[in-house]
């Protein structure tokens, strides 16, 4: 037995509560990180059919490179011509603020108001259009990598906010959709294989440098980190993992397409004009003990398009209350059933949550939507986690787009450089 002095004791002592303190400290810091991940937040109810996209306005995704344009449409229902402003952050590979300065990654300056917008022409619902191109003569981006645009009103409160990426073009991704090995998710999920190849020179210590993000239909939602690659062969980091990089295939979407509010078209059983148009959906039926059936789609997007009057759809395509049921024969007991897609930037809310009718033995929902043609699915939420499949089933034959996005963290730099992507689509199914 050895005997320690008071003295020593109580060094003893210090250094062990020194210790505790650095470990709580160590894990403080970890939960405000992670605390701090950013969410985009939702609309006011007063604002509708936001647009955010680069070159395809379709996808609602704006994915460009260093110097071209995305564009932010959207409109405000109270039709008052309000004045709105726009912020610009930037943030690392896992969405938690980079450490840059506002003068590190823009040149010029936030916080200007919106001033392209228009009033509706010749529709029942009146709303202010309002229209932001990036960069513009007052702001560019001097970096790549994750930015978030947040939109404030004149009382400076958040009326919403969106992600958005832009890329240097500093390597290559091959990339392509497997059928899984295990036998278990053969027919129901899909596995990618890729390889990342910088352009010049090799990336330092990738294993700690490079971060790659995947994404299923270029949803968010379905983000999935991949830290390290399987091995090397030369330059090229190979990603050949069998399991961490599967997905759920799921089903293809539903579809309806509102272009003309006067007549009625595929998987549309009713219209009608009331205070505003209404129109009413074919009541669907869950997919998920039917057979799969290939049916085009948009991958959840959604297309802003009229053509009952020619003009600018953005200020003369009306509204409509889009009403949808789903057949169900018993409530799903504590499952939340919402309406999703990217008309609302997949967000589960009270304003897309359906609600069971037990007279009629479905479940009903009713949104305000801007005419066009829009993708949609049904998903369940419960205990706070999302089920995409739960109502439509998952088939590895299903046709999807995945994003590979790469990130790469410089010896030296303060954050991270999003310098390659890559697109495949599962139509093309390897086995």
């Amino acid at each position: 037995m050895i005997w320690l002095t008071q003295t020593e004791h109580l060094n003893l002592l210090m250094i062990k509560m020194r210790a505790f303190v650095i470990v709580a400290l160590s894990l403080i810091s970890t939960f405000l990180i992670n605390a701090q991940q950013i969410i985009e937040y939702a609309p006011k109810d007063n604002i509708k059919s936001i647009k955010f996209f680069g070159s395809d306005s379709t996808e609602n995704f704006p994915l460009v490179a260093l110097g071209q344009n995305i564009t932010l449409i959207f409109d405000d229902l109270n039709g008052d011509e309000a004045d709105y402003y726009f912020k610009i952050k930037h943030f690392n590979h896992d969405w938690t603020p980079s450490k840059l300065f506002q003068n590190e990654f823009l040149v010029g300056y936030d916080n200007l108001r919106i001033n392209n917008y228009n009033t509706s022409f010749n529709t029942i619902q009146n709303f202010t259009n309002y229209r932001l191109t990036l960069p513009n003569e007052n702001i560019q981006f001097r970096v790549s990598g994750n930015y978030l645009i947040e939109i404030y009103d004149s009382y400076e409160e958040l009326i919403f906010s969106r992600r958005f990426c832009i890329y240097e073009e500093k390597a290559s991704v091959q990339a392509a959709v497997y059928r899984p090995q295990n036998m278990d998710r053969f027919t129901t999920h899909q596995s990618l294989h890729f390889g990342i190849t910088p352009f010049q020179g090799v990336f330092r210590n990738p294993e700690q440098t490079v971060f790659v993000h995947i994404l299923q239909n270029r949803q968010w939602d379905s983000n999935l980190l991949v830290l390290k690659p399987q091995y090397f062969t030369g330059t090229t980091l190979e990603y050949r993992y069998e399991t961490p990089t599967q997905f759920e295939g799921g089903n293809e979407y539903y579809f309806f397409d509102t272009k003309d509010l006067r007549i009625t078209g595929p998987n549309i059983s009713y219209t009608n004009l009331a205070q505003l148009y209404e129109t009413y959906l074919n009541v669907n039926i869950p997919r998920k003990y039917q057979n799969y059936t290939y049916a085009p789609d948009i991958n959840g997007g959604y297309e802003i398009r009229n053509i009952m009057r020619p003009g600018d759809p953005n200020t003369e395509a009306d509204y409509s209350y889009v009403y949808f049921s789903l057949a169900a024969d018993y409530e799903l007991n504590d499952n939340e059933i919402y309406i999703y897609g990217s008309f609302n930037n997949y967000h589960l809310g009270n304003n897309n949550r359906m609600y069971y009718n037990p007279s009629l033995e479905v479940y009903e929902g009713v949104l305000l939507l801007k005419q066009g043609f829009y993708n949609y699915k049904y998903v369940v939420k419960k205990d706070n986690q999302l089920d995409k499949n739960f109502l439509s089933g998952s088939n590895a034959l299903t046709e999807n787009d995945y994003l590979i996005l790469v990130y790469y963290r410089n010896i030296g730099s303060q954050y991270d450089a999003l310098v390659a992507f890559g697109q495949v689509n599962s139509f093309q199914l390897d086995n």
